[in-house]
């Protein structure tokens, strides 16, 4: 098998190339960026060697058409895009990224002439506020109301994953992370826990962009289960929730100051909470694919402040917090 990862620059396509290469699957890595800023944060020099980077945007479709038709992949674990704030701002070009990007991805794969199995990044934010569901956690069969571009364009992505099983048996699986946190996620609004952990290591004060509650998913379980996704042997075009720990921003405030003893004091948070439901069934996932790894809180926070530590001791933590 190859695999080929898009949007392998990213936090969680960093994650997924590590992951990946500890595996020791044959992995190309694909972005816009050269660069392996992220990935040579937590991938060792030795390690980062093994894998090929091409650049190239998802925008592209020739030219990833070509890459995958003629570099024999297999497998593509699809997470270029662009976030929230850049969709608001820039809608069209949003759109080009997010949804013609992945159009470009199943594309791809229709004309590789060989099966080839996708998982791909949709987004919680396909979902409404959390006054549109009520008091209880949302499930796959309930109904979706994005209210950014970003996640009209993602719920577009699920619909396109659909025709492309139904016209042409390409099999995928789509995820839908809420607050992914650890080393690497340095963009987003929803980035902010992880900077918060990061200023506490710098010892420098942070305000969270936000308040109320976010569900809290590690990066590494998060890479895990796309690259699960992507092996198992499901067939269809699956969409699912995923979910971790579920917690109000003080009292995440309040557990990183126990972890930390010089945290006291510097996070703070203000905003408003995330116009997107935070209460996730994920049981639907689970069933069909049982052993996937679960990092508790504590646990991930405790491994993103050693590596945060690390880095700093080395030089190579950078002061910027935005």
């Amino acid at each position: 098998m190859r695999a080929l990862v898009t949007g392998a620059q990213g936090c969680i396509g960093a994650w997924v190339a590590k992951l990946l290469l500890d595996r020791q699957i044959d992995t190309i890595l694909y972005d816009i960026d050269p660069r392996s800023a992220r990935l040579e944060l937590i991938a060792s020099p030795a390690q980062i060697r093994k894998a090929r980077v091409v650049v190239g945007s998802v925008e592209d479709t020739a030219v990833l058409a070509a890459l995958v038709r003629n570099e024999e992949i297999t497998h593509i674990i699809h997470l270029a895009g662009v976030l929230i704030p850049f969709c608001q701002e820039n809608p069209v070009q949003g759109a080009l990224t997010n949804v013609i990007g992945t159009l470009n991805v199943f594309e791809a794969a229709r004309r590789a002439g060989r099966a080839v199995r996708i998982s791909y990044a949709s987004s919680a934010a396909v979902w409404g506020p959390e006054e549109d569901y009520g008091d209880r956690s949302v499930s796959e069969t309930d109904s979706l109301n994005p209210r950014t571009h970003y996640g009209v364009f993602k719920q577009a992505n699920e619909g396109n994953a659909r025709v492309y099983y139904s016209a042409n048996g390409i099999s995928s699986v789509g995820l839908r992370p809420w607050t992914v946190y650890g080393v690497g996620r340095d963009k987003g609004l929803t980035a902010d826990p992880t900077i918060a952990a990061k200023a506490v290591v710098l010892r420098k004060p942070f305000q969270m962009r936000c308040t109320g509650y976010m569900d809290l998913q590690y990066v590494s379980d998060v890479a895990n289960t796309f690259i699960e996704c992507v092996l198992s042997r499901l067939e269809g075009a699956h969409v699912f929730n995923l979910s971790g720990d579920l917690i109000a921003i003080d009292e995440f405030i309040h557990i990183l100051e126990a972890l930390h003893p010089q945290a006291a004091g510097l996070i703070s948070s203000g905003g408003a909470q995330v116009p997107v439901a935070y209460r996730m069934d994920a049981s639907a996932l689970h069933k069909d694919l049982p052993q996937l790894p679960k990092t508790t809180l504590k646990a991930g926070l405790e491994e993103t402040l050693s590596i945060f530590e690390r880095l700093h001791a080395e030089g190579r933590l950078s002061p910027d917090l935005a």
